[in-house]
């Protein structure tokens, strides 16, 4: 019986209500309830996303060349995906069904430098705390500030190549947060020779350190199996985007999922026709949608997207070093997927050594200084652009009046897909560490441990259909709540 269910067995006025508010080292703000009865039980763990944004409301009615520059104000961190997934739909409406070889590989070198630096940003800044002190350590010393004085080199390493994905987004995108550089159509601007050189000068370096990166979560996993291989283990589908060969591709392909047994459940599916494919659903206790695969219903159709889908559901990844990690992280799963929630952070660090190699093999590339910037062709009224961004597939969906104002905006992303993933997560988590104890801040870290593996970004997530609840408290000066109104 799920914790859902278990409500219903306990009069409500025997449970108490046990809050993480924020849930922090996350990007957004959301938090985590849970009921206990009397004996600690667990009956019930709901992970709430409590801001609301808007955007596909405030983008109708906006000029359709405005949007790539808008949608990424979603977010801070990973605002080029947005950028990206916003370009390639409005490609199609300006009729470039295919863009120039220079701003195909200018758009691929944004992309993965956006990878790298995101992906080092949430392993070495926002998890590595609970992973190299332990997940019920001294919560002051757990933050990256602790890792900088236990762990100088590893702090530094993560510190840098963040740096250096940041640096690749600013010569390709104009600006390190929020750039310009991809438009419908293509991109304005490439690179010179002069900065190709420079950053290929430390291409090598970052390769390294991702190399080692990947071993220390590795090492992590085979000394501490009995953590890390069935912390938060539930079993589920995977969905991401692949090339037409099967090989990984995080800029552009087509979808392919897989059930939580590996068999394949679609493939060589183009994302224009995604709306076929998924339903969104709506509950009133969250203000990010739940997805799930329309012929499987919702009990059984939702998902995981992100690196742990996308390292198990690809044939290969097309660069050396990163190819074979792939392949000793699918021996150590004997062959089989791994659920593992705590895989997400190897995966992902098996993603950022394929970005570091990609970037090394892009920066070799004389299109990437190439004039030729855009391209057209037939108007179109529509648009689908989807691309692999950190934390998962990116789905952007824009349809466009003969007047180039908007007329309607669908996003489904990265985090809205794993929205059910993470929250069955947490309540393995709570079943697993929770129930029957005597709650401390390490235990309830445990819960924020199991949503941090996902990356979640829940400010991107908020585009709730429908009806949309709010609750205002307000308090004074002291924190004294004084009113509470609900409206639904």
């Amino acid at each position: 019986m799920s914790f859902e269910l278990e409500t219903a067995t306990v009069a409500s006025d025997r449970l108490r209500r046990v809050a993480i508010d924020p849930v922090s080292r996350v990007e957004g703000h959301g938090k985590v309830t849970i009921l206990l009865d009397e004996n600690n039980k667990v009956h019930q763990v709901r992970l709430h996303i409590v801001e609301f944004r808007g955007f596909e409301r405030f983008i109708q009615g906006r000029p359709y060349w405005e949007v790539p520059v808008m949608v990424q104000r979603l977010c801070g961190i990973c605002p080029v995906s947005h950028h990206l997934a916003a370009s390639k739909a409005l490609d199609l409406v300006v009729g470039a069904s295919r863009v120039t070889p220079t701003a195909d590989k200018m758009r691929r070198l944004m992309h993965y430098g956006q990878i790298l630096q995101s992906h080092a940003l949430h392993f070495f800044h926002l998890s590595s705390p609970d992973l190299l002190f332990g997940f019920d350590s001294e919560v002051g010393r757990r933050n990256i500030v602790g890792v900088a004085e236990k762990y100088p080199d590893i702090a530094k390493k993560g510190i840098l190549l963040r740096k250096y994905g940041q640096e690749i987004i600013r010569l390709t995108a104009g600006k390190r947060v929020h750039g310009t550089g991809a438009v419908p159509g293509g991109v304005n601007r490439s690179l010179t020779i002069d900065e190709r050189k420079a950053l290929l000068k430390d291409a090598y370096q970052m390769i390294a350190w991702s190399r080692e990166a990947v071993r220390i979560i590795k090492e992590l996993h085979q000394q501490n199996p009995a953590l890390y291989d069935h912390f938060g283990t539930f079993r589920s589908s995977f969905m991401g985007m692949v090339a037409p060969d099967g090989s990984l591709d995080l800029y552009h392909g087509v979808l392919r999922a897989k059930d939580a047994d590996g068999r394949i459940l679609f493939d060589q599916v183009d994302y224009q026709t995604y709306d076929r494919l998924i339903t969104e659903e709506v509950k009133p206790w969250s203000y990010m949608k739940f997805p799930y695969f329309t012929a499987m219903g919702p009990e059984h159709g939702w998902y995981k997207v992100g690196p742990l889908a996308r390292v198990q559901n690809c044939d290969s990844i097309p660069t050396p070093f990163a190819e074979h990690e792939r392949r000793e992280f699918v021996a150590y799963a004997g062959g089989k997927p791994l659920h593992a929630t705590l895989a997400y952070h190897w995966a992902r660090m098996i993603e950022m050594l394929f970005a570091a190699e990609t970037i090394k093999e892009l920066l070799q590339d004389d299109d990437l200084s190439g004039t030729e910037l855009m391209t057209s062709g037939e108007r179109r009224r529509e648009g689908v652009g989807v691309i692999e961004a950190p934390r998962g597939t990116l789905f952007h969906h824009y349809q466009v009046g003969d007047d180039d104002l908007v007329t309607m905006a669908n996003l489904i992303v990265s985090t809205t897909n794993n929205n059910q993933a993470m929250n069955t997560a947490v309540r393995e988590v709570a079943k697993q560490y929770l129930d029957g104890q005597e709650i401390t801040e390490g235990l309830l870290n445990h819960i924020e441990v199991a949503i941090r593996a996902y990356d979640p970004c829940l400010s991107c997530a908020t585009h709730a259909l429908g009806k949309m609840p709010l609750e205002v408290t307000l308090v004074d000066a002291e924190g004294t709540e004084l009113d509470r109104k609900y409206k639904a």
